[in-house]
């Protein structure tokens, strides 16, 4: 290992607690340290902000971040004094300060305590402000939310623009710019507004393999529906968006006489309600909140479980943005919106009035956010074509992880209309946008079509059998084929890609996937397949380090997570640690945050050791298992846990049968599966019965020869979860 990347890793360790980068954490890093002009696109949940912080920790000087909320900047303080015992090691400067705080944080700049400084691009432009930093010695600059530069983006920021002039005002520095959402054209746009057309780009993948992707039609009962819903994740958090502040009130209310702990957020509500509110979901005191777009990039908690949205959102970077506040830690993520076109017609509306450009690209955004919500496709296949990623729905991360994927919809050969549309595009001159090329194919003599005198070609009204909807949806389908692209110049006007001129000369097959009917069933019912979590093995000494977290998080004035994740306090519960050296091993931790939280934690965990006679799994784990691999301990654990085994697939992006593959390799090994809980569901107790006493008697454990043993009487999921419990007590 080359000793660069040997010290950055041992940096990693010693700071953040972990022991390997992910993804592209570490050539950004290493393209920072060079001083180098750096561009990253990466999802929300990637590790953006880790990707700046070791940085500016390492290098000489002050590194400043430039940050469009004060919450944002909050959040992020406080976990960067969460991994040094000295508090000035990270500031914010803006107006929440008083002026015996702005000289605090001077003074620490001034003395190089301070390594990381989060500003607001108003604070930035401030005289006073950038006179103090031009005479400090400045390592970087790190644009944060880069999206908001682009009046492309979903969150356009007209302050953000002038940015290049007040850095270089300030001292020549390198940039780091960051966004989780850009197509390629918000990408050259923030690339051309910063000046740094120069920089070191790296684009992660936008796939987010633990998340589910679910949408469903809006019907009356929705209300209904989503308290169901909740009550799925007893006191887990969660956050719901709402197009209106009215709605967000509403809902609230709402959730609150159903007795789920939840509170309204939107931009009417007071400053100070508004931060008492977020604190409250921050800290736990509440699991959900209800909220319009004003609430979300303040936000960095990385165990939000579930994101709903009420209303459907104006664009997919909006969407994108928002689901990915789910899951952030690696843990289960489902993202649940609703749909009518009610929702979007309200949308329509607010873009009335704008002028003509930013009306063409609003409602160029919300056809593709119809299009991902009436699709029959992959829905994450859909999304990351968005944003220029191909993706694999058969073999990818994640690839059955979205409603459309677990309940497939029929398909059907269409080849002769493929070609069809194809045709029309051709012989239109490729000028229309796709609302047009339908009306010529079904025959409606609009306006634009007379003028162009299409109403007059031999292939006008070709298709006039089929109505309006069903060729849209093919439309869809053809452009994340690649056989049609929309030209985003032109607001989205359909152009033929190679691949579509050459199908027009040689067709080929091509399946298309049946569209859903968005309509309400007669008695307004909704077919759900949500999800709920379950616990850990040890759920008493959790819940006594989840108290503890609370306290030792109050103490020190920082939201719990920022003390240790859930995900550590998972990891503790599993290993048991009793000193702080074994503590710093546990996933997350390191050696800061066991030096500066540690005590307490290896304390309780000592007394409930020896209160409870414990013996402690540091050696049992791998005579227990004999398994070097993490997802098969993680199989092993959860099952302990007793989680629902549909819910182990979900978070691990398996299908429910390579689920069963995994297991079974795990009992053929020697080692023992407890997944009674998971049988108890789908049989009774005679029914157990008679299966266990088969294999006990059978000279073949063959599903095949068991299934027609029982002539067809149990599917062969069941007969297999059978096999592996009966393995697991007998065999192991």
């Amino acid at each position: 290992m080359p000793t660069t990347e040997l010290n950055l890793k041992k940096a990693l360790k010693k700071y953040f607690g972990f022991d390997n980068f992910i993804g592209l954490q570490e050539v950004v890093i290493e393209s920072i340290m060079a001083d180098n002009n750096t561009f990253v696109i990466m999802p929300t949940g990637g590790g953006k902000s880790l990707c700046y912080q070791l940085p500016a920790l390492l290098k000489e000087g002050t590194a400043i971040v430039v940050s469009p909320l004060i919450a944002l900047m909050k959040n992020q303080v406080d976990a960067i004094r969460g991994v040094s015992e000295n508090r000035g090691i990270a500031h914010v400067l803006n107006s929440s300060l008083n002026k015996g705080q702005i000289r605090e944080v001077m003074s620490d700049i001034e003395s190089g305590v301070t390594k990381l400084l989060y500003v607001a691009p108003e604070s930035l432009a401030k005289e006073d402000y950038s006179a103090f930093l031009r005479k400090q010695n400045i390592s970087f600059v790190a644009v944060d939310e880069a999206h908001c530069i682009s009046e492309w983006g979903h969150d356009f920021r007209p302050e953000y623009r002038n940015l290049r002039n007040i850095i270089n005002d300030i001292d020549e520095v390198p940039i780091i710019a960051l966004t989780a959402t850009a197509t390629e054209k918000v990408e050259e746009d923030i690339l051309k507004t910063l000046r740094m057309v120069d920089a070191n780009t790296f684009k992660d993948s936008f796939n987010r393999p633990n998340l589910f992707y679910d949408v469903r039609p809006k019907t009356k009962d929705v209300q209904k529906d989503i308290i169901r819903f909740v009550k799925k994740y007893p006191n887990k958090s969660g956050i719901i968006y709402c197009l209106s502040r009215k709605k967000v009130e509403e809902i609230a209310q709402v959730l609150q006489v159903n007795n789920i702990k939840a509170v309204p957020y939107h931009a009417g509500l007071d400053a100070k309600t508004r931060a008492s509110h977020q604190d409250m979901f921050l800290m736990e005191d509440i699991d959900v909140v209800v909220a319009t777009i004003a609430f979300g990039m303040g936000i960095d908690k990385p165990d939000v479980r579930f994101v709903i949205h009420h209303d459907i959102p104006k664009s997919l970077e909006s969407y994108y943005q928002e689901t990915g506040r789910a899951g952030r830690d690696g843990g289960e993520g489902y993202c649940l919106a609703y749909y009518s076109y009610d929702d979007i017609e309200k949308l329509e509306k607010f873009l009335a009035g704008k002028p003509v450009a930013e009306q063409d690209i609003g409602h160029a955004l919300l056809q593709e956010v119809i299009g991902y919500a009436e699709t029959s496709m992959s829905r994450r296949k859909f999304l990351l074509h968005y944003f220029g990623e191909e993706f694999d729905d058969v073999n990818g991360l994640g690839a059955n992880m979205d409603d459309n994927m677990q309940n497939p919809k029929k398909k059907h050969e269409s080849k002769g209309e493929v070609k069809l549309i194809l045709q029309v595009v051709k012989d239109t001159n490729q000028q229309y946008k796709a609302k047009n090329v339908v009306n010529t194919i079904i025959g409606h003599a609009n306006a634009m079509l007379k003028s162009h005198k299409t109403n007059l070609t031999e292939f006008f009204g070709n298709g006039k059998e089929k109505p309006s909807l069903y060729w849209m949806a093919l439309i869809r389908q053809l452009i994340v084929a690649g056989y049609i692209r929309k030209e985003i110049e032109q607001y989205g006007v359909i152009k033929l890609t190679k691949r579509g001129a050459e199908f027009i000369e040689n067709p080929i097959s091509f399946m298309m996937t049946e569209d859903h009917e968005y309509h309400e069933s007669d008695d307004g019912s909704i077919i759900t397949n949500e999800g709920g979590s379950g616990g850990v093995a040890d759920e008493a000494l959790l819940k006594m380090l989840k108290d503890l977290q609370k306290t030792v998080a109050k103490r020190h004035k920082v939201p719990p997570y920022a003390v240790f994740q859930e995900t550590s306090l998972e990891d503790m519960v599993l290993k048991y640690p009793i000193t702080n050296e074994e503590l710093s091993k546990v996933y997350g931790v390191g050696e800061g945050k066991a030096k500066k939280y540690g005590k307490d934690f290896v304390s309780l965990i000592s007394r409930y050791v020896e209160e409870n006679d414990i013996t402690r799994p540091d050696d049992l784990i791998v005579k227990s298992t004999g398994i070097n691999s993490s997802l098969k301990l993680s199989i092993i654990q959860n099952t302990d846990r007793k989680i629902p085994l549909e819910d182990i697939a979900k978070s691990k992006g398996l299908t429910f049968e390579e689920l069963i593959n995994e297991m079974q390799r795990i009992i053929y090994s020697g080692t023992k599966l407890k997944i009674n809980y998971a049988i108890d569901e789908l049989l009774d107790e005679d029914q157990q019965e008679e299966i266990f006493d088969y294999f006990l008697e059978s000279e073949s454990d063959k599903i095949s020869v068991a299934y027609q043993e029982f002539d067809g009487d149990y599917e062969e999921e069941e007969l297999r979860l059978m096999r592996i419990r009966f393995l697991s007590e007998v065999a192991n």
